[in-house]
């Protein structure tokens, strides 16, 4: 059966239309959105990977030799309070605002992915070493790939203490925008004195930072 002019017509309407739903119809909340890089989310549902287990991370952490993570100085407050992470150096669990509590403190948010944390991290750890006991300097890794974080704290040779956060639940407890690096800047009560979503350049821009928003120097 050979379809009319009018009748074929309408079946192109008919296209249209089912197309036209279909580009307007609500997605999945559940779906990731899009990374600030364009490719990567910035966000998981997990911490770390089912891969990532303590006997496949060992050696990684041999060959990283973080130093071990804050040990609870209180009970912590702030938008911190609460949260429990895995210590990137040794798999132990640490309350990130009792690790940080009663004193300043940095904490970067980084990702193994993330081009401009490489060239920041060396800064940090040239700040840290600067700083001392004066302002605590934690890493955040934010991506569920713990191995491969490990792997380029090795390759960086920096081995500051860090968490592994691969929900990012860090950016959301501070609102920070969904960009990587991010430098969140802590008082001692464990309230957010800055949140700045940029890579430094050197060690004295970091020290600069610190000095303007927490009053620490060094």
């Amino acid at each position: 059966m050979q379809l009319t002019r009018a009748g074929r017509w309408s079946l192109v309407a008919l296209v249209v239309v089912v197309a036209l739903i279909v580009a307007i119809w609500p997605r999945d909340a559940d779906d990731p959105a899009p990374a600030a890089d364009g490719g990567r989310p910035t966000a998981a549902p997990v911490d770390r990977r089912a891969q990532d287990t303590p006997e496949s991370l060992a050696p990684l952490r041999a060959a990283a030799a973080l130093e071990p993570c804050p040990a609870p100085a209180g009970n912590g407050a702030g938008p911190l309070a609460g949260l429990r992470f895995e210590c990137l150096g040794d798999g132990s669990s640490v309350d990130l605002a009792a690790a940080l509590a009663g004193r300043p403190a940095l904490v970067n948010l980084w990702a193994w992915w993330c081009g401009p944390c490489a060239e920041e991290l060396p800064y940090l750890q040239e700040y840290a070493q600067r700083a001392g006991d004066a302002v605590a300097v934690v890493t955040v890794h934010t991506d569920p790939n713990e191995a491969n974080a490990l792997s380029r704290l090795a390759e960086y040779a920096v081995r500051l203490p860090g968490v592994q956060d691969g929900s990012a639940r860090v950016q959301a407890a501070v609102q920070s925008p969904p960009v990587l690096p991010v430098t969140v800047l802590i008082r001692p009560d464990g309230s957010v004195a800055k949140v700045l979503p940029q890579p430094f350049r050197s060690a004295d821009d970091v020290a600069a930072a610190v000095e303007n928003h927490l009053g620490v120097k060094v």
